[in-house]
């Protein structure tokens, strides 16, 4: 479709619906001037999974919890510019399940964001009733005016879809979204952490913090429990051109001797693909659940940059996770003494920014 050709101009391919009495012509999230970011493998398998399909068959020795998680949809977005005057959305999700300690808001949510000169703002966040979760249907807001307005669309945290279409009023222009300023995402490979647990909605998980204040691309590989630094998932991120990639499993590493043998392998598995590629390795933020085991863990990653260091490596950073959540008000950064909740995730970002931004730069 060419980038100023009117929706009006294609109704043929569309049908006209309606949403609150209002018309709306809805468009599958994979068709062109729309911009699907966040699946790494979709244009080789046209699916909405976090993994390609070799990772997670049967045969594969990747742990059966991340194969499980790879169908949720978090880091994924979908971008775009239009100047319709209303924006609307229509998911069908691949579960019902309602979480007891995370808000439907960002497990099941979807986040509309507009990108401005000064950056991003927060506009509105659609998401299931409680009693059908598993189906979004919703309007982002019916009276935006007529101006263009640069669009990001997070997608749920701790789900994943089957169908998304969005809503544009007819008549309406919608054109590709503008470059991102870092198209080489992001990647982030770690625990239910890492994967946005338990932030009220998607645009507040640390990962969508930080890419969206850098202006970068992203993919999240956070799996809740699951990520366990399996050296099959390690080939698999050496696989992808990236800008940075933040290295945060410590939490999902079930003892010390288990993290001691795994941890190095898994950045040496990386860096040996990718010997320029910036590594960010965290160690976990939830420190003070078990302050002398959190402080044994974290000498084994410190280790891992270390030597790293010592062998010449000028492209990797290490971040203490016990600096993550600040010094005052710690107890209120989690919503169980290990999961962020929303200041817990604002505050991993600002620790983490300025040495992503140095990584980068």
């Amino acid at each position: 479709m060419n980038k100023s050709q009117k929706i009006e101009d294609i109704d043929q391919n569309f049908r006209a619906q309606e949403l609150n009495s209002r018309k709306y012509h809805f468009f599958n999230i994979t068709e062109k001037p729309f911009e699907l970011d966040g699946f790494a493998w979709f244009d080789r398998e046209k699916e909405f999974c976090r993994l390609p399909a070799q990772i997670i068959s049967k045969e594969s020795p990747l742990n059966d919890g991340a194969k499980g998680l790879s169908w949720c949809s978090s880091g994924a977005m979908v971008r775009f510019r239009t100047n319709a005057h209303s924006i609307a959305l229509k998911a069908e999700l691949r579960n019902n399940v309602i979480m007891a300690h995370m808000p439907l808001s960002g497990q099941s949510g979807f986040d509309l964001y507009f990108k401005t000169g000064k950056g991003s703002s927060f506009h509105r966040n659609i998401r299931p009733p409680s009693e059908r979760p598993d189906f979004v249907e919703g309007v982002f807001d019916e009276n935006l005016g007529s101006e263009m307005h640069e669009c990001v669309i997070y997608l749920p945290l701790y789900n994943g879809i089957k169908t998304m279409e969005i809503g544009l009023t007819p008549g309406a222009k919608v054109h590709a979204p503008a470059p991102l300023r870092h198209p080489d995402p992001v990647l982030f490979y770690g625990s239910s952490i890492t994967q946005g647990g338990c932030a009220s909605r998607p645009g507040n998980a640390y990962s969508h913090f930080l890419t969206r204040w850098i202006d970068a691309n992203m993919i999240n590989l956070g799996f809740s429990g699951s990520g366990c630094g399996e050296i099959v998932m390690a080939e698999c991120i050496a696989s992808l051109k990236l800008s940075a990639f933040i290295m945060d499993y410590d939490h999902n590493a079930p003892t010390l001797e288990h993290l001691e043998e795994t941890h190095e392998l898994f950045f040496r598995a990386i860096r040996g693909k990718q010997p320029e590629l910036p590594i960010v390795i965290l160690s976990k933020c939830d420190f003070d659940s078990n302050m002398e085991i959190s402080s044994k863990r974290r000498e084994i990653i410190r280790r891992t940059y270390s030597n790293a260091v010592k062998d010449g490596d000028r492209n990797v950073y290490f971040i203490d996770g016990e600096t993550l959540f600040g010094k005052t008000d710690r107890d209120a950064c989690t919503v169980d003494s290990c999961h962020p909740n929303d200041i817990g995730f604002l505050r991993m970002a600002e620790t983490i920014l300025p040495v992503l931004e140095k990584a980068l730069a």
